[in-house]
């Protein structure tokens, strides 16, 4: 099977992307408004860009109605020019599908979902103390796509946070005490880091060895 994009509806197009572009890392974001009341939105068109510099990219939809076309986070950053990527752990899961929740904008998010927050050091947005990793991110440019308000923002992380006993002296990352989730296929549906396999990394001279080991395999069985 296959399609022309611009023959699909977007319902249709978003089913087939969102169930086959997976897992998708899940960044909780917190923004503050000019007048500092924060604001907390999970996004799965998310993630890391680079390391040098250190870049990730968020992908925001707009919202109905047109009036206010805008979601929250998006007005929040093109205010502030900041905001905090909070990922997503197993035990922080149900708060993050109530922060997803189109709550009416005088609720706290946060405070709905029973999240505390804590300080950033760079940035004006608040973290969320029960995120194992806590990325503060300054704006470096965001663009308008296509129809509904969809915006790319790319921020730069200036500062991050790992919770104590998740990184060694080697900067090794203990993935199975991480114990992030991604976004899985469907409405409802995620996945953790706990099932995964290992395929070490080939260099030049050890695949041509096994090309030419493979090769002398098949002249034998054909003597």
């Amino acid at each position: 099977m296959d399609w022309a994009t611009g023959d699909l509806t977007d319902r249709n197009l978003y089913k087939l992307l969102v169930n086959t572009v997976l897992p998708r890392p899940i960044a909780l974001v917190t923004t503050v408004d000019g007048n500092g009341n924060v604001n907390a939105a999970p996004f799965s068109f998310f993630n890391v860009f680079s390391h040098a510099p250190p870049l990730i990219v968020l992908g925001i939809e707009g919202r109905e109605p047109a009036e206010m076309p805008l979601k929250d986070t998006m007005r929040n950053i093109r205010a502030t020019g900041s905001f905090v990527v909070n990922l997503v752990d197993r035990a922080l899961v149900e708060a993050m599908t109530i922060c997803a929740i189109d709550l009416p904008s005088e609720i706290d998010e946060l405070a709905a979902a029973g999240l505390a927050s804590v300080p950033s050091r760079q940035v004006a947005a608040p973290r969320i103390a029960a995120s194992p990793v806590q990325l503060e991110c300054r704006e470096t440019v965001s663009l308008s796509l296509g129809t509904r308000h969809r915006n790319l923002v790319v921020g730069e992380i200036v500062h991050l946070h790992i919770r104590d006993g998740l990184v060694d002296d080697k900067f090794h990352v203990d993935i199975d005490a991480l114990d992030l989730v991604g976004r899985l296929h469907g409405a409802d549906w995620y996945v953790t880091t706990r099932d995964r396999f290992q395929v070490p990394r080939q260099n030049y001279d050890t695949w041509r060895a096994q090309q030419q080991g493979v090769r002398v395999s098949k002249d034998k069985g054909e003597a």
